[in-house]
């Protein structure tokens, strides 16, 4: 089985631009139950993998209490894996294709309020070079509505701060054109002008974002950085990085923006998928009514 492993995952670098978070969650997925069949006597032979296997192997997570979330995301990377093994040849036939996931209920999103989002904005100090770039960051995370992944991506030639645009790639290495607020952009020119260069102390480096030693920050580095700024602001419940994509997306919908507008600017492949965040303003709506209405 393990033999498909690198295969698998090059045609996911290459052919479908996934980003090295997504490929080590497969890689993680796939050892996982490559290590579960080995325990079931399968050893390394994906011709004795059938349905009742990936069964066994869900019943097993079952008892293990890993939620439903993360037990349809295993079972999504095992039917991309045997997809793809039965395209080469592998497999006569995909040996999952009968296989159910478990139902997921329709989780909305968690967002934060403006007055929130202005609270962990502020809080970076600027008069240190780190604080520069944090302030820089958060407000572009937010201003752009991008992922993680999205944003330490970016290079020096992936913001205009005249024209007041980006350039993000996304799921798939697809590449949208994202506008940036002016706050946002101020507050970049300011990190560009007077923290990255001695950040960088002269070395060449393409990324915008850096971290201490002058290279390209990473995603847990993002992570901890927004934990830091949410302890100051005295936030208590759980947010992350996604969470200020959500309150991006969440806000603009609040001040009128049509839904169709969202989804290019998220760079959501499907309607369907933006469509989340109208039920959370109805939600929304439908709370200010309970609390306001004398008859409700």
């Amino acid at each position: 089985m393990s033999d498909w492993l690198g295969p698998f995952l090059d045609y996911l670098r290459v052919e479908k631009g996934a980003s090295e978070h997504t490929l080590r969650s497969y890689a993680g997925d796939l050892s996982q139950f490559f290590g579960f069949c080995a325990r079931e006597g399968l050893g390394r032979d994906l011709a004795g993998v059938d349905h009742l296997t990936a069964r066994r192997f869900l019943g097993h997570l079952v008892a293990r209490s890993y939620a439903r979330r993360s037990m349809a995301r295993k079972l999504a990377t095992l039917r991309s894996f045997f997809r793809f093994v039965c395209r080469e040849g592998g497999l006569p036939e995909h040996p999952l294709a009968s296989v159910s996931g478990p139902k997921l209920g329709r989780r909305l999103p968690g967002f934060l309020h403006v007055e929130e989002v202005a609270a962990l904005l502020d809080a970076p100090d600027p008069s240190h070079p780190l604080g520069l770039r944090d302030a820089a960051l958060l407000e572009t995370l937010y201003a752009a509505g991008l992922r993680v992944g999205e944003l330490v991506g970016l290079d020096l030639g992936s913001v205009s701060l005249d024209e007041g645009f980006l350039i993000a790639y996304g799921k798939g290495r697809k590449e949208r054109l994202v506008p940036v607020g002016s706050y946002a952009l101020r507050a970049l020119a300011r990190y560009l002008r007077e923290a990255r260069p001695s950040m960088v102390a002269g070395r060449p480096e393409r990324a915008l974002f850096v971290n201490s030693r002058g290279t390209r920050l990473r995603d847990r580095s993002v992570r901890r950085i927004l934990d830091k700024y949410l302890d100051q602001t005295a936030r208590s419940r759980k947010v992350s990085p996604h969470t200020l994509r959500h309150s991006f997306a969440t806000h603009l919908l609040d001040a009128g923006a049509d839904l169709r507008s969202v989804q290019e600017l998220l760079g959501h492949v499907s309607i369907s998928t933006t469509q989340i965040y109208a039920h959370v303003t109805q939600e929304r709506m439908r709370a200010v009514y309970r609390r306001a209405h004398p008859r409700a």
